[in-house]
């Protein structure tokens, strides 16, 4: 069904796995027909995290397809802690694993549904004086509109992940379309009017990060 969506859509769509947690993970998903598949081997010892994700480097390169891995792990909001990206392990990380983008561990929380402090610049910096890949901020919707706008044009930073940020605009727009009609239950009706709010907070975080009209 994905397949479809991205095949009709008018401009380029990856299909993409999102924090897999094994090789056979990955393998489905290049399987399947996706284009892109991230490795999370975050919370692994440095050594094992580079081999496996080597091993999907790999697959993906096979399938034609892309790879991002992580290195230093992420934490959530009211949840597990993160453990800052080490530069020089993001160095070695990159180096031997050959992966196409790489998230890094610089400040940022999934599943935060209000604005943080902002992102650790300096540790930023140093991470990309060792590096060349492309970086991705994960839990990018605790991230302050202003610095994202920043870094989309002055950092390595290439990918922003923004799910939480969406959610909520879903979970505004179906409460209030429930309360409108409480009696309501058929399923297609209630969803519909979840679409137009998501798609704007979509634009919106688009538009935010200087991104509409450029390839």
């Amino acid at each position: 069904m994905f397949r479809h969506l991205a095949e009709a859509a008018t401009v380029p769509v990856v299909a993409h796995l999102d924090h897999g947690r094994s090789l056979e993970d990955c393998r489905a998903a290049l399987d399947a027909g996706f284009t892109s598949v991230m490795f999370d081997g975050s919370a692994l010892p440095l050594q094992q995290n580079i081999d496996l994700t080597a091993a999907v480097v790999a697959l993906a390169k096979a399938a034609g397809a892309s790879c991002e891995g992580e290195i230093g792990f992420v934490g959530y909001a009211s949840g597990a802690a993160s453990d800052g990206t080490d530069p020089a392990e993001a160095a070695r990380f990159a180096a031997e694993t050959g992966v196409e983008a790489m998230a890094i561990s610089i400040g940022n929380l999934h599943l935060q549904e209000h604005e943080g402090q902002g992102l650790d610049l300096a540790r930023l910096a140093a991470i990309e004086a060792l590096t060349t890949v492309p970086l991705v901020i994960h839990g990018g919707s605790g991230v302050p509109a202003t610095q994202r706008l920043q870094l989309a044009s002055t950092s390595r930073i290439a990918k922003v992940n923004i799910g939480t940020e969406l959610r909520m605009a879903f979970g505004t727009a179906l409460r209030a379309a429930l309360a409108r009609d409480p009696d309501r239950f058929d399923r297609i009706s209630i969803l519909k009017e979840t679409e137009a709010p998501v798609t704007e907070a979509a634009r919106a975080v688009i538009r935010g990060l200087g991104a509409s009209g450029r390839a």
